[in-house]
């Protein structure tokens, strides 16, 4: 898989823009959901189980659709695809907001999420074979950073459209911005087409070591179990403190804002301080920011929230910008897939389990354990010092 270049610098540009702006989208559209989960909880009258189970049907399509969508791109393209899904999406989110059903909104959830298990496999992929050497993690962190801008964006506006109209024409509205922005992404379609296999010129090769990958997609894991599960109690735990739907959709955006600061923060703080280092503060840090969170009334816990999302979002971007130095170029399609496959998993399960548990033992407690979660990955970034040393 390649992309055609007329000049290596003006292509990895157009190649970066086109991808960040399709994740700031996709990343958008996925995060709006932790606002709407509370509205759904008021009319259908849901437990926090059922609304774990509502993101399990969202992220298990995901999952289940990233690797065939890795496969697609290579065989039509990776732009076609990206539109494709953003379209697929739409229809989701029309569907859902049409019908006015729980059944309605669970098939458009799961179709939504089938539409974006198109973005990360693909966009990773293309940023990569982009950008060679040291400078494709520094790529894939701005690239990462472009999904936080529509994380900040994208819920911020479903909450201030829901707010006004309801939540039923806030999606509907949703569904109309994807279809302009599955335009804007097919728009960019003839200057970066995907075919063929990787020209030797045009990557350099990482080394295949499966048991340092292996060991960064298990921290990989625990860490979005611990991000998947702190943003679905999130909006429950500001109602409680007294925020209304505006406040709640203001305390995810300035989550997203910390977390879009941390892409970038912890890119370059990884480069700085080495992987292991920077994994080691960000998820302790996690740990004690969300503890901390926990007793605080809203006029304090909301000005703590960009620093949770810092470090909440600030491992990723180490962690997705250190695949390409563990596998071959050839694998790294793949690679990237099965990664995000893992992490849709973790974000489909990962809810369902923590709501459960959070009916059984209280909203405060369950929180707690999402934190302590985080520190699993402490003895797994421990052991991956050994892949460090060889470089």
């Amino acid at each position: 898989m390649t992309i055609t270049v007329s000049s290596p610098t003006t292509t990895a540009r157009r190649t970066l823009t086109v991808c960040g702006g399709a994740h700031a989208l996709h990343d958008g559209f996925t995060d709006l959901l932790n606002v709407l989960y509370p509205l759904l909880q008021s009319q259908f009258g849901l437990s926090y189980g059922a609304i774990g189970a509502l993101k399990t049907c969202y992220s298990g399509a995901m999952a289940t659709g990233q690797i065939p969508s890795g496969l697609l791109a290579e065989r039509f393209g990776g732009v076609r695809i990206l539109a494709l899904g953003t379209l697929v999406i739409a229809g989701g989110y029309a569907l859902a907001g049409l019908s006015g059903s729980l059944y309605g909104v669970i098939a458009g959830l799961i179709l939504a999420g089938l539409g974006a298990s198109t973005q990360h496999p693909i966009g990773s992929s293309l940023v990569a074979a982009a950008y060679h050497g040291p400078r494709s993690r520094t790529a894939l962190g701005t690239y990462n950073f472009t999904g936080d801008v529509g994380k900040v964006l994208l819920p911020a506006l479903f909450a201030l459209v829901a707010a006004s109209l309801g939540w039923q024409q806030a999606l509907v509205v949703m569904a109309a911005l994807a279809v302009v922005g599955a335009g804007m992404i097919i728009a960019s379609l003839k200057p970066i087409v995907m075919h063929g296999k990787a020209e030797p010129s045009k990557v350099v090769a990482g080394q295949d070591r499966p048991w340092a990958y292996w060991l960064l997609f298990s921290i990989h894991i625990a860490d979005d179990l611990v991000r998947t599960g702190f943003l679905i109690f999130l909006p429950f735990l500001l109602r409680n403190k007294g925020a209304d739907l505006p406040t709640i959709g203001l305390g995810l955006s300035l989550l997203f804002a910390g977390g879009a600061a941390g892409k970038l923060v912890m890119g370059w703080v990884g480069q700085k301080l080495g992987v292991v280092p920077s994994v080691l503060l960000t998820e302790i840090a996690t740990t004690l920011l969300i503890l901390a969170a926990l007793p605080l009334p809203l006029d304090y816990a909301l000005p703590l929230l960009p620093a949770v999302g810092l470090m909440l979002n600030g491992t990723s971007s180490v962690l997705y910008g250190t695949i390409p130095e563990f596998v071959s170029p050839e694998r790294r399609t793949k690679a990237f897939a099965v990664f995000y496959t893992g992490g849709s998993v973790a974000g489909a399960t990962g809810p369902l389990l923590f709501g459960l548990l959070g009916d059984v033992i209280g909203l405060t407690t369950a929180l707690v354990a999402v934190a302590c979660v985080a520190l699993t990955t402490v003895p797994m970034v421990w052991a991956l010092r050994p892949a460090f040393a060889d470089d």
